[in-house]
């Protein structure tokens, strides 16, 4: 069964920089897509960064030049840069994969805190 798990949140000041990473096993299917959601108290989960197989990648307006998402194919890990975090951006970080198969089928990680506060 397809396994996502995030790590690297926690809290951090206004301006500061964080790292999530997150590592996906437990299938032997292939992913053509992964990305990183978030969602803040009260609000609906958004799309934050999303990163394909062959390295197109798109981000939500509100993290464009400060978030880089990247990937490994490799070793089957993704990452998210956050650069110059603000308040806003505090929220539960999601990991999400879209995996080839028969049929297609994704898989989300369970979720990690971010909390951008002075």
């Amino acid at each position: 069964q397809a396994q996502l798990v995030e790590s690297g949140g926690g809290l951090v000041r206004p301006g500061g920089s964080l790292r999530l990473s997150c590592a996906a096993s437990g299938s032997s299917f292939r992913i053509y897509a992964m990305g990183w959601y978030r969602q803040a108290p009260g609000k609906e989960r958004e799309s934050v960064a999303r990163i394909v197989s062959g390295g197109t990648t798109n981000y939500a307006d509100s993290v464009k030049g400060r978030f880089t998402i990247s990937r490994d194919n490799a070793k089957n890990e993704m990452y998210l840069q956050m650069n110059s975090l603000k308040p806003e951006d505090t929220a539960v970080y999601y990991c999400h994969a879209d995996y080839y198969g028969d049929p297609d089928f994704e898989a989300w990680g369970q979720g990690i805190q971010v909390t951008v506060s002075s």
